[in-house]
């Protein structure tokens, strides 16, 4: 018998390799998974396209300035992104020398300077541990889980007249102003081209037609359409309100209802509409975070089933559920070459993990107690923009 690397024995049966190979890639990934500990959702932590416009002193000094009321105005958001619009009033007022703390490192990109003058863009990385730590020792609930995008469809109704696509509609024209990536769910705005029109039309969105929703989302790459309904509606005194409702079509378990009553505001209509965007926003923005609360003081095990196709399967798997937040650890019980089977340590309720692992392409079912894992196929996200 040959010998063949470091004096193992060759040999030329295929199930002998294989089944070698297999409990090398198993004590690989056990080390692995024991090593990383909690996972980080490090996405969530990032703070990008601060511009800042600076005069000082000197060029040096413009720039001094410049980078500190970036470090702020990041900071600030970041604790906005993580915690609910009801809490702002807890966040803390926190020291230009303190808020350093909390950053990892920082880029900066289109910068232009004079000798008193500096401009650029700057994004941010926090460092996760502090800013959590931070957050629980103030008390304050927080949710890291980002969402996958989704599409939003603006439907404006007055005097019985719905308009989706059709000019004019003042409601969509306000959220295609505003900016909708900074929060933990990514709103898409569609074109509105002709492929839109014939795709789904403003009374179909209302009467949630999921096969033209559906078809609507698959055209934008994504799984969840959001119908925002805005009824302009008269109130007491004669004057103009709204009511603005917001379905959500889509798979994820997600909160499927919102309902909004946006009071006058000083009888102006895009003055109205435009509070009324803010408010479904935020609406928006507390109902995915109220669903992704990290519950620290809920620790729980799930054991699970992952079927896999071949070894790629689990390397893949790994990488996504790092990405989770409310995974603190995972252990790998046991692998072959048609399964895995794993502890998941997580935070909160199986509801919740099940969405969260959803935002990564993971499905997870329960069947008579048992729970079981499919690796969706990742969508190519991220190429089909909103027009403007």
């Amino acid at each position: 018998m040959s010998l063949g690397i470091m004096g193992v024995p060759r040999t030329t049966r295929p199930d002998l390799l294989r089944r070698g190979v297999l409990l090398l890639f198993f004590a690989f990934g056990m080390a692995i998974f024991v090593a990383n500990g909690r996972a980080q959702s490090t996405n969530a932590f990032v703070i990008s396209d601060v511009h800042v416009d600076v005069t000082g002193a000197t060029a040096a000094d413009a720039r001094k300035q410049a980078i500190s009321q970036g470090e702020r105005r990041a900071f600030e958001r970041l604790l906005t992104r993580l915690t609910l619009s009801y809490d702002r009033s807890k966040l803390p007022q926190v020291n230009q020398e303190d808020i350093s703390e909390y950053i990892r490192d920082f880029s900066v990109s289109n910068a232009k300077n004079s000798t008193v003058r500096y401009l650029a863009d700057l994004s941010f990385r926090f460092k996760p541990s502090e800013v959590r730590a931070l957050l629980r020792d103030l008390g304050i609930e927080f949710a890291e889980t980002v969402s996958k995008p989704v599409l939003l469809l603006p439907v404006y109704e007055v005097a019985g007249a719905v308009s989706l696509w059709d000019d004019p509609n003042p409601w969509r024209k306000l959220w295609s102003g505003k900016s909708t990536s900074d929060g933990l769910v990514p709103i898409v705005l569609a074109r509105g081209d002709l492929q839109d029109l014939r795709t789904i039309a403003g009374e179909q969105a209302i009467r949630g037609d999921k096969q033209r929703l559906t078809a609507i989302g698959r055209r934008y790459n994504v799984t969840t359409v959001l119908v925002a309904h805005a009824k302009a509606v008269t109130v007491k005194g004669g004057r103009l309100g709204l009511q603005v409702n917001v379905v959500s079509y889509g798979a994820d378990q997600r909160e499927q209802y919102i309902e909004l009553d946006i009071a006058p505001e000083g009888g102006d209509l895009t003055a109205l509409l435009g509070k009324a965007v803010e408010e479904t926003a935020s609406a928006i923005e507390d109902r995915w975070k109220e669903a992704n609360l990290l519950r620290f003081e809920r620790s729980s095990v799930l054991a699970a089933t992952l079927a896999l196709r071949a070894l790629t399967d689990w390397v893949e798997a790994r990488r996504r559920l790092k990405k989770i937040a409310v995974i603190e650890h995972v252990d790998l019980v046991l692998i072959s070459r048609n399964e895995a089977r794993l502890n998941i340590f997580y935070l909160g309720d199986p509801d919740q993990l099940a969405l969260a692992m959803a935002q990564t392409d993971i499905k997870l079912t329960e069947n008579e107690g048992s729970w079981s894992m499919q690796l969706l196929k990742l969508r190519n996200s991220g190429k089909t923009k909103a027009g403007r």
